[in-house]
C-alpha cells in the first residue's frame, strides 16, 4: 500500500466530516488514521484556511463541520485525482 501524501490525508479528513455532517476531532482522528499531533496541526490549518469549522454542541462539546470553502476543495482535489487517472499517472 503506497504511503498517504498530505493531500489524500486532507482529502480523508474534509470527507470524514462532511460525510457525518457534524464530528468530534477524536472520531475524525480515528476514520483518518492519524497520531494526536498529526491530527492537530492539520485541523488547524484546515480552520485556518476557512475549510472547516469549530461548532459547540450539547454540554460544551466540539464538533467540527465541513465550509463550502472545503467542500469546494475536496471537489477539486477528487477532480485532480480523476485527470491524474485518466492519464496513466
Amino acid at each position: 500500500m503506497a504511503k498517504r501524501n498530505r493531500i489524500d490525508i486532507i482529502e480523508d479528513i474534509l470527507t470524514s466530516i462532511k460525510n457525518k455532517g457534524r464530528i468530534r476531532p477524536t472520531h475524525v482522528m480515528y476514520k483518518s488514521n492519524l497520531s494526536h499531533r498529526q491530527m492537530k496541526s492539520y485541523l488547524e490549518e484546515l480552520l485556518e484556511k476557512n475549510f472547516i469549522r469549530k461548532v459547540e454542541g450539547k454540554s460544551n462539546n466540539n464538533y467540527l463541520t465541513i465550509t463550502e470553502t472545503g467542500i469546494k476543495f475536496l471537489e477539486k482535489i477528487r477532480e485532480m485525482k480523476e485527470f491524474e487517472e485518466a492519464f496513466g499517472l
